[in-house]
Parts: C-alpha cells; sequence; structure tokens
C-alpha cells in the first residue's frame, strides 16, 4: 500500500464511479460486478502508474536530486531511495499490477465490447510512457504531461466505465468527464511545485521549470477555472442536475490558499495547495457522485 501510494486511488475510483452512475441515470444501466471489476481495473492500472512513474523516476536520477535536495519535498513512496525495496521486488510489484489491470481489461472487453480493452490500453501505455523512454512526455515540458492526466484521470476512466454497463458511448460522459478529470489534472500540476528545482537539476522539463513559479501559478488558477466552466457546462447539456451546482463550493478553499501565495514562494508553501487540491477534487467528485444518486432515484 505505501508503496503504490494507494492512499490516492480515490481520484481514479471517483471517475470510474461517475461513469457508472451516468450509465445509471441516463440509460437504467447498471451491472453491479462489471462495475466491481471496473474498479479493480482502474484501480490496479493506477497504482501501476504509481509505479511505473517512481520506477523510472529513479532510474532517471530525478526521484535521487529530489532526496538530496533539503529544499524539495519529494513526492515518491520512497521505497527505492530508501532501499526499502529492491529493484527487482518494486518492479515485480509493478508489473504485477500492471497483469491485474490488464486481465480486467481482457474481461471488460469479452463481456461489454473490445472498446473497454482499448480505453484500458490507452490508459496503459499513457502511465509507462509518461516517464519511460524513449516517449518521456512527462519530462518535455510541453503540456503533454497534463493532457495525459486529463484522459487518463478523466475522459478514459468515466467513458470506459460507461461503455462497460452500456456497450456504447453518450457525448454527456464526456462532458461528465471534463471537470473531474480536470481537478486531477491540477493535482498533479500543483505537485511539481514541492520540487520544481530538483527536477530542474535532473533535466525533468514540467511546465513548472519551463516556465518558473509565477506563470505556473497563473496556469494553475486557470486550471481551476477551467473545472470550475466545466462543471457548469455539465449541468446546462443537461449531464448533470441542477443542483450539482452545489459542487462549486468545495472549489473555495482552493481558492483562497491561491491567495496567500506569491510569486515566488518556498517548497513547504505549496504543500497547502496541494492538500486543498486533493480535497478539492475529492470533495466535487463525492458531491457528484451524491447527485447522480439523487437524480437516480428522483
Amino acid at each position: 500500500m505505501k508503496a503504490s501510494r494507494m492512499r490516492v486511488v480515490p481520484v481514479m475510483l471517483i471517475p470510474v464511479v461517475l461513469g457508472a452512475l451516468g450509465a445509471y441515470v441516463w440509460d437504467g444501466a447498471f451491472r453491479p460486478w462489471l462495475f466491481l471489476l471496473t474498479l479493480l481495473g482502474a484501480g490496479s492500472a493506477h497504482l501501476f502508474s504509481n509505479m511505473i512513474n517512481d520506477l523510472w523516476d529513479f532510474k532517471n536520477g530525478t526521484d535521487g536530486a529530489a532526496h538530496e535536495d533539503v529544499e524539495a519535498i519529494p513526492t515518491h513512496s520512497g521505497y527505492l531511495t530508501n532501499g526499502t525495496w529492491s529493484l527487482r521486488t518494486f518492479a515485480f510489484v509493478t508489473w504485477l499490477l500492471f497483469a491485474v489491470a490488464a486481465a480486467s481489461g481482457i474481461l471488460l472487453s469479452l463481456f461489454s465490447g473490445v472498446w473497454a480493452f482499448v480505453f484500458g490500453a490507452l490508459g496503459g501505455l499513457i502511465a509507462y510512457f509518461y516517464v519511460a523512454p524513449p516517449l518521456r512526455f512527462g519530462y518535455r515540458g510541453k503540456g503533454y504531461s497534463e493532457v495525459a492526466i486529463l484522459l487518463s484521470f478523466g475522459v478514459l476512466p468515466v467513458m470506459g466505465a460507461y461503455y462497460v454497463q452500456t456497450s456504447h458511448f453518450d457525448y454527456r460522459a464526456l462532458l461528465l468527464s471534463l471537470p473531474i478529470g480536470l481537478l486531477t489534472t491540477l493535482i498533479l500540476f500543483n505537485h511539481h511545485f514541492l520540487h520544481w528545482q530538483a527536477d530542474r537539476q535532473a533535466g525533468k522539463k514540467t511546465l513548472v521549470v519551463v516556465w518558473g513559479e509565477r506563470r505556473a501559478l497563473r496556469f494553475s488558477r486557470f486550471l481551476l477555472l477551467l473545472a470550475v466552466l466545466a462543471l457548469v457546462v455539465d449541468v446546462l447539456a443537461g449531464a448533470l442536475p441542477v443542483y450539482a451546482l452545489l459542487a462549486l463550493i468545495t472549489a473555495f478553499p482552493l481558492y483562497r490558499v491561491y491567495g496567500r501565495l506569491q510569486d515566488k514562494n518556498s517548497s513547504r508553501a505549496y504543500l497547502p495547495l496541494m492538500g486543498a487540491s486533493v480535497q478539492a477534487a475529492n470533495r466535487c467528485g463525492a458531491v457528484l457522485i451524491l447527485c447522480l444518486i439523487a437524480q437516480g432515484l428522483i
């Protein structure tokens, strides 16, 4: 659990729940055992993503740089940098999680259609090549990683979970994926502030490294604004009931944290931003889940 950073798995499970609820509310379709299998596959894929990220960051020297920099706040598990596990053990568990995710995708495709496997495979490729050569698009600082997170933690799990239940697609599932996907993208973007100088020394070009703190903070606020606007669009398009606008309240604590940050800050000054980002995503997701449940019951 510690090696895979299981505590952050809700950011993947919430989109899956939203997609399945969308199928129930809009189509009256809900197959519980397929839903549970989707949760297992998506959760395993997320934990694989965490560990393969740690594995390649360790090999590339990024985690070592963050570990040695007294100002940086490492966000990896520490199981490799501290020698808790050998590289071989860590890799074995990493690929075991991948095997569980792949098996889940294959089973889901047999019962729901080939797109269930395609969506899972796309997520797996994004997770691997986020830090692995030759692509390593998480190191390029051109916004590829932010698009990848939006797809992996928004579009793919929401639309994939909807497809598993219905065996077809709906534009409302795409719209539903955007608020939670953008909030999760915001989490991953903000976590770069915790160790951006160590990333720069290791040659990892995140947008924070490329742009610097001031411009990156502006973009961070912009991502929050996009998430808010996406939620409003969902309500206007009928993907969510009007009372889902209550979820907008969850953005206020995060908005207040931005007001306490300067153009340049210490790494520890960004810890409240990270905490508020995670809370905003989880709380917004929880409110949207409750709203869809209420809509389904009504």
